[in-house]
């Protein structure tokens, strides 16, 4: 199912939480919607999934209003809430129901999507004993069961210890393959691992949407790294008043030096290097900075 989001925005009071978003979801993409705390991504998720209302804009599901394709979309709080006394079978037998999903029909599904979650053992335990993975999968769960052609998901795994969030992602991995997902986190190393595409909020707006390569290739630097065997660190002094450096970062012996033009400039300082007997014990030309990295520098400088 494609999903288009035109325009949108939402205000509380005077705060704007969402402001004149647009993007497409094409069918079977899974897109990550990616940005700090505050970002404005849950608020998001939740006119998407068309539990509040945008102030202005609309969302089209297949071309259609979401309000008239609840039945199409599957949603997952970053908190998902039960009834802790209820059993994890008995959860998705009253959860089916309120959909509007038959006895029979859930007799034959519920089985099933407890196996696909990994819970089927314990279908007759109650909520209350699981774990954050277990309880988050049991979401998962609930929001397949009526086996939705589009998955909105808020923060699935940031509450999570390392054990249940590998269990959950690997959910997600699984999904994917079945059909289209939004999931909306804080944490690029996820949207990396299982995303093919992510968009970045701040401050309600959106600021990149990209892939993963595109980002690593609008962000290379032109740099060199540097590492020395001397502690005698006078060089930097020399290297920074270079008329191609443009900057140098200094970590103990190493150092990240920009310049005008790597191609260019590595040789000559290279050259600068070896006439002024510096102990050179490593020497690499290109950016080692890592998606985190370049996260964190688009939504602080923006």
């Amino acid at each position: 199912m494609k999903l288009e989001i035109k325009n949108v925005t939402k205000k509380f009071n005077t705060k704007t939480a969402v402001n004149n978003f647009s993007m497409v979801v094409e069918t079977g993409q899974c897109v990550g919607l990616i940005g700090p705390n505050g970002a404005g991504k849950s608020t998001l998720i939740k006119i998407i999934s068309d539990i509040i209302f945008a102030d202005k804009g609309e969302v089209l599901l297949d071309g259609k209003r979401i309000s008239k394709m609840k039945r199409e979309i599957g949603y997952l709080p970053q908190y998902p809430d039960f009834y802790h006394w209820m059993t994890a079978k008995e959860t998705l037998f009253f959860m089916g129901q309120l959909s509007g999903i038959s006895k029979e029909r859930l007799m034959d599904e519920v089985p099933t999507i407890l196996t696909k979650v990994g819970l089927i053992n314990e279908q007759n335990e109650k909520v209350q004993t699981f774990s954050g993975g277990m309880k988050q999968r049991l979401g998962i769960a609930q929001t397949l069961l009526h086996k939705p052609a589009f998955i909105v998901m808020d923060e699935p795994v940031s509450a999570l210890d390392p054990i249940g969030r590998r269990e959950v992602l690997n959910l997600i991995q699984e999904m994917k393959h079945e059909t289209t997902i939004l999931l909306s986190t804080h944490i690029l190393g996820d949207a990396e691992e299982i995303c093919e595409r992510f968009v970045i909020m701040k401050q309600g707006t959106k600021i990149e949407d990209t892939t993963i390569d595109e980002l690593l290739t609008n962000n290379k630097e032109s740099v060199v790294h540097l590492e020395v065997a001397s502690h005698d660190m006078q060089w930097v002094q020399i290297i920074e008043k270079l008329q191609y450096v443009k900057s140098v970062e200094v970590i103990g012996k190493r150092a990240k030096v920009t310049l005008e033009n790597v191609q260019i400039n590595k040789d000559m300082l290279i050259r600068f290097a070896m006439e002024n007997n510096l102990d050179i014990v490593r020497f690499e030309v290109g950016s080692n900075e890592t998606l985190e990295e370049i996260f964190l520098k688009m939504v602080v400088s923006i």
